[in-house]
């Protein structure tokens, strides 16, 4: 009954779909050792995609479903961690966005790491909390078909954001069976999934999933989780030519146990009380949010041309409470930041392919990215969730408009080169009801020229040097503001727009016999670490920097039992300018490894064990106070009961490590000590070994 209920809605979707123009998608231009090319249809089935030929940089790749459904993760963005050098973890509750690593960055929440999930965008700019925001707890792990990733600003397609990197979630449009899928663990957690597919009319399919999570973690106050998921994606055609539309609806609410000072955790007691490690200073903190989506993609392609369009609207809403002073400035420094937008966008490019004579071919891209967000964004002081009194209460309407040429050639059958450019222009009008002074508009633009070569294959390995500048967006209310939101005194407003610059070289190698191999090279510059802290209200002073790394992967599949996977990246992270403070960059990871060993068809019986080391990091410029490493494994083990039923067995953090998810270097204050508060470390602790058992049943 809901089926027919929602198809007239997603019929009209498709038609708007035909309508509108957008869509960031990369065509496959596949190529033979003659150098003739042509468009070649995508159907990834192993674990990683990442074949000679098949890429324009050595760091870029896909992660295919196998790999996807053989490891234990904690979170659904845990996903992420199947790119080689990623790291995700978590400071807050566990429906809060996470908090992500890559190439020596913390990119808090999402900046300079661009998400999407079937070419809708998730990073939020000028969100309440964090610029560039990236929640991907309305995930579904079952219906991802494959991970995209790209690093470094190379690509002309990618804009905001995707300065360290970017990925794309894929959704399948059919499943091969229904299923439906049972959870529980320790700790009070449960989830439910049914997911199926069935054609509603000739052509026509219509995917459904449903999802719910509860969860109250190990903290002492419970987390209380709640998390309602629905997912509908109405497809027809082929990967040739066809169409989607997809309709998605997400809502959670949770209470947050944040980071607490290592110093109470020492000492083991707080106001004559035990305090351990899942304790919390505010019991209050917390959060609901809700997403609803509405997209869709039309594609069509020959031999020679290749067109996809993509639009998308998002209804969105976050109300956070957090506290991380404690007591420092007010009897609580609980605040509140209240997040409501509406979002609208689209995407599109035309491709097409012109034969020049023997050995030489070229391809030709234009494409469209349009954005625009409607934000109404509030800032409060807050005790036990009660507003006390209003920091900043802004109306934000922001615009960003991409277009980008590309031009690949194939100069002979060991030779191509791929030269793009991409113009981006920001507008941005801000309404603040608290200080006048702080509203305005600002503009900016920026031209991002991009340069791949590419050379090979000699005996099964190619080699790559990539180019190319990038930006990210700052908040539009720090490009307006002018008085400090707390004291009035005057601030400098900041460029919407700024600029990286990137450089890697790379080589990828299949010389030995099942064995992918990169090794990239790279170097990444900021002419500003520029953030809007939506904490505080005002943005964070920025200096230039500069790192430098070098990243290994490699992937093993020795036959139809094993698959392995080992990578190491490692990171030079540092401010440019030599301030006196120091140039540590602070909370910037430099050393990441992570070992992997799936073992598949031994009868009914499956498994994988993943492996994951994070090195320490520096917390201040000086580096006289380092967050410690972590190393943490999962375990997952399969048992196929019959051709409908298979169980599964999780344990992740196998080793019941102390480790922590996120450390951090500041002043706060708590009952009994000194009115300006004590500077120290700050953590939040990763869960400890938890055990999960799924029953899943195919129809």
């Amino acid at each position: 009954m809901t089926q027919l209920n929602l198809l007239p809605v997603l019929k009209g979707l498709h038609l708007a779909t035909r309508l509108l123009i957008s869509l960031m998608s990369v065509p496959v231009w596949a190529h033979d050792a003659g150098g003739a090319t042509s468009f070649g249809e995508v159907d990834v089935k192993g674990h990683y995609d990442n074949a000679i030929g098949t890429s324009d940089a050595a760091s870029q790749g896909v992660v295919g479903p196998e790999l996807l459904r053989s490891r234990a993760v904690l979170r659904p963005a845990d996903i992420l961690e199947y790119i080689p050098g990623m790291v995700v973890t978590q400071h807050s509750g566990d429906g809060k966005a996470n908090q992500y690593f890559l190439r020596g960055m913390n990119l808090d929440h999402g900046t300079d790491f661009a998400t999407s999930v079937n070419g809708v965008p998730v990073n939020m700019p000028s969100h309440a909390h964090g610029q560039g925001y990236s929640d991907l707890n309305f995930l579904i792990p079952e219906l991802v078909s494959r991970v995209e990733y790209r690093k470094g600003p190379y690509f002309a397609s990618e804009g905001d954001f995707s300065s360290a990197g970017s990925a794309n979630f894929v959704y399948r449009s059919k499943l091969d069976r229904p299923i439906s899928e049972v959870t529980v663990g320790q700790r009070g957690y449960w989830r439910a999934l049914v997911a199926g597919s069935s054609e509603v009319s000739e052509g026509v399919t219509l995917l459904s999933a449903l999802e719910r999570v509860n969860n109250n973690g190990p903290w002492s106050t419970p987390q209380a989780l709640r998390k309602l998921n629905a997912q509908f994606i109405l497809s027809s055609g082929s990967p040739r030519e066809g169409w989607s539309t997809s309709m998605s609806a997400y809502s959670s609410s949770w209470n947050s146990t944040d980071q607490v000072p290592q110093r109470l955790i020492d000492t083991g007691t707080y106001q004559g009380q035990p305090f351990g490690r899942f304790d919390t200073l505010d019991a209050s903190d917390g959060a609901k949010t809700r997403r609803t989506s509405w997209s869709g993609n039309w594609h069509q392609s020959n031999g020679h041309e290749l067109t996809q369009v993509n639009w998308y609207a998002v209804a969105y809403s976050l109300d956070l409470f957090s506290n991380f002073t404690y007591s420092l400035d007010r009897a609580t420094d609980q605040f509140a930041q209240m997040d409501q937008r509406s979002v609208l966008g689209g995407k599109a490019f035309r491709s097409w392919i012109t034969d020049l004579g023997d050995q030489l071919s070229m391809q030709n891209t234009l494409g469209l990215q349009v954005r625009q967000d409607r934000i109404k964004l509030g800032l409060f002081d807050t005790a036990s969730r009660q507003i006390q009194s209003t920091v900043r209460d802004d109306d934000v309407n922001q615009t960003l408009v991409g277009v980008y040429g590309e031009n690949e050639v194939g100069w002979s059958n060991w030779f191509r080169t791929v030269a793009g450019v991409r113009a981006d222009q920001f507008n941005a009008k801000v309404g603040s009801a608290a200080q006048s002074l702080n509203s305005g508009t600002s503009s900016g633009s920026k031209i991002s020229p991009k340069l791949s070569l590419i050379a090979g294959p000699w005996h099964k390995t190619e080699f790559f040097l990539n180019l190319g500048k990038g930006f990210h967006s700052n908040d539009a209310r720090g490009a307006t503001a002018k008085v400090d939101p707390r004291t009035g005194q005057s601030i400098d407003s900041v460029s919407p727009l700024v600029s990286s610059r990137g450089q890697e070289v790379g080589v990828k190698s299949q010389l030995v016999p099942d064995l992918q191999t990169t090794l990239a090279l790279w170097r990444l510059d900021f002419d500003s670490e520029l953030i809007y802290v939506g904490d505080t209200g005002n943005t964070q002073a920025g200096r230039p920097s500069r790192r430098t790394g070098v990243e290994w992967s490699n992937h093993w599949t020795p036959g139809e039992y094993l698959l392995m996977d080992a990578n190491l990246a490692w990171t030079h992270p540092r401010y440019s300018d030599n301030d006196a403070v120091g140039n540590n960059i602070p909370n910037a990871v430099q050393k990441v490894s992570s070992f992997s060993i799936a073992v598949k068809n031994l009868g009914p019986w499956s498994g994988a064990l993943a492996v994951r080391y994070v090195g320490s990091a520096p917390l201040i410029e000086n580096n006289s106070v380092r967050s410690p490493s972590s190393a943490t494994a999962n375990l997952r083990v399969n048992r196929q009961l019959s051709s409908d039923v298979d169980v599964s067995l999780d344990v992740l953090n196998l080793t019941d490590r102390h480790n922590n998810d996120i450390s951090y270097y500041y002043t706060s204050r708590v009952a009994g000590e000194p009115s300006l508060g004590v500077d120290g470390t700050h953590v939040h602790p990763a869960a400890p070994r938890t055990l999960k058992v799924t029953a899943r049943v195919k129809y």
